[in-house]
Parts: C-alpha cells; structure tokens; sequence
C-alpha cells in the first residue's frame, strides 16, 4: 500500500516533469519546480503550475511553502502564507489535484520563474480532529472547493 507521495499529472506527463526530491537526509521539504515557464508582474498574484499531484493518508495534509532564496532575494511570497493541499485534493475530479503556487510579486518589477526553477517545498504533516468533529461531507471540486 502507498502512504504518500508524488505524481505528475496526465496533462504534463510529456512535459519532463521532475518529482520533489528532497536534496539532503535531514531535509523535511521536498523541493517543487515549475512546470512552465513564467513571468510574475509586480503586486500581483500569480499561479504558477507544477504538473503534480500529492497523495496522502486521511490524517495528513501537504504544506507548501516558498523557497527561502525566492522570498528573500527577489521579494516573492505565498499570498497565503502557507498551502494546504488536503489528502481528498489528490484526483478530484475537476482539475485532477493539480498543485498550483500561488506566488505573490512584492517587487516594483517582473520576475521570471524558468520551467525547472525550485520555487517551493513541500512537507507532509499529519493533523488532529477534535473530539465533537462531525465532518462528512465529500470534495466535489479542485483549489478553493471546500466549504461550498
């Protein structure tokens, strides 16, 4: 049985997508590339694609997080924060699970990110459920679909 992991979706699967590896023993995030290329305007949003999908156990969630180097030396963020990709996100049926990085342009000019630059990292974390939890309902939908 699989506990967790990386895919690539079926829309990249010729795209020579690289799977998060992480790059030392002690690392806890698994580094995320882009699967395309992109330029990112200053005080915008943009989602940058990653061609991945995660699965995961149902205790678990994938957090993303920005790469030190891209927040500090080109001023870029998560516009929120952190990225939660929960374990009922992985092949829901509107965009597959597809992990897409929501990377927030602080700069007063364009930042290009090149198809295979490291932009995020991801570390599977497990979470708690509170005794009174009654949570039932199914996802019926990709990014921002919970909770409709």
């Amino acid at each position: 049985m699989r506990t967790r992991g990386f895919e690539i979706i079926k829309a990249y699967t010729t795209a020579d997508i690289t799977l998060p590896e992480r790059k030392t023993a002690l690392s806890a995030g698994y580094d995320i590339v882009a699967a395309e290329t992109i330029t990112l305007l200053p005080a915008t949003v943009s989602l940058v694609p990653t061609g991945l999908k995660a699965y995961m156990q149902d205790t678990e969630y994938l957090g993303i997080h920005i790469r030190s180097g891209l927040a500090f030396k080109h001023t870029l963020s998560l516009i929120n924060g952190q990225g939660i990709i929960d374990a009922d996100y992985y092949n829901n049926p509107e965009n597959e699970g597809h992990i897409m990085i929501a990377i927030y342009n602080h700069a007063d000019k364009p930042y290009t990110i090149s198809k295979g630059e490291r932009i995020a990292q991801g570390i599977f974390y497990q979470y708690l459920k509170t005794d009174n939890d009654a949570a039932t309902a199914e996802r019926t939908g990709g990014m921002g679909s919970t909770g409709k």
